[in-house]
């Protein structure tokens, strides 16, 4: 951390304060809330200007979901073959891993569970690894995942109710939930479960077809897209909801953007967030 008397909030600083915020712990450094905005009387540098304008609002909330997806210009999260490292850059992986600190729980569709295989920890900011989360209806991932395996965080293993019940390490609790007609977990519920595990923030965080049953149901209060300047041309698309008729009927969120690195992050407020 700088030294205090040269007056200057770096970006370091801003991420510390932001963790206090979230976790509502003093903190030494000079920024307080008003209004829902932050304020200060030192000097903030442009990068920790960015971070605290773009977080705040997630920092100081008590509950809420966001969904984040990285893309690439033309809308593709992997290639057809499923391939996706890296389509972002770097600092959307920090932006990714600075979400996942502010989060109780972070979740993963079982896809994208078994062909990833992540950690879902936080490892390139500092921070609390959140519960990690993997929808799995049918009890289809394999018992070797990362998720299951690591004791790095504790790890919820939802379940369709059919779905028999399996040996697991100590730190993975399985949870059996009720299927919609199309045998998938209703969004909603989902949310309502992990409330009621103590887990009021949520990050939902793929793969595309997770974050747009989320988006679709109205459970997320904001989604962070990072667009990377590269195009595919084919490919896996990001997100795939029911189709429209005309434009009257998509959503248009108020948006803000953001730099990250060489990619843009759109900010997109889908619903405000909780008092």
């Amino acid at each position: 951390m700088p030294d205090s008397h040269v007056n200057i909030i770096a970006l370091a600083d801003a991420w510390e304060w932001l963790l206090a915020v979230r976790h509502q712990h003093p903190c030494a450094v000079p920024i307080k809330v008003l209004n829902g905005e932050w304020q200060t009387h030192q000097t903030v540098t442009a990068e920790a200007r960015e971070l605290l304008d773009c977080l705040t609002p997630l920092a100081r909330c008590p509950a809420w979901v966001i969904a984040q997806l990285g893309q690439s210009m033309d809308g593709r999260i992997a290639t057809e073959s499923g391939h996706s490292h890296y389509i972002n850059g770097y600092e959307s992986l920090v932006h990714l891993h600075r979400l996942r600190a502010l989060v109780d729980a972070v979740i993963v569709g079982a896809g994208t569970a078994s062909v990833d295989n992540p950690q879902l920890t936080v490892r390139h900011v500092s921070g609390s690894n959140p519960t990690r989360v993997i929808l799995d209806p049918r009890g289809r991932v394999p018992h070797d995942l990362a998720l299951l395996c690591a004791d790095t965080s504790p790890t919820l293993h939802v379940v369709g109710p059919d779905v028999a019940q399996a040996a697991h390490s100590c730190h993975v609790q399985r949870c059996a939930l009720g299927l919609n007609e199309h045998g998938q977990f209703k969004p909603s519920e989902v949310i309502a479960l992990l409330a009621d595990k103590g887990l009021p923030r949520v990050l939902v965080e793929g793969g595309g077809i997770t974050v747009s049953q989320f988006i679709e149901a109205g459970c997320v209060d904001r989604l962070h897209l990072l667009v990377a300047p590269l195009l595919i041309g084919s490919g896996r698309p990001g997100l795939k909801m029911t189709p429209i008729e005309t434009l009257e009927s998509a959503l248009r969120p108020p948006t803000r953007t953001f730099r990250c690195g060489d990619d843009t992050l759109f900010d997109m407020r889908l619903r405000p967030l909780p008092a």
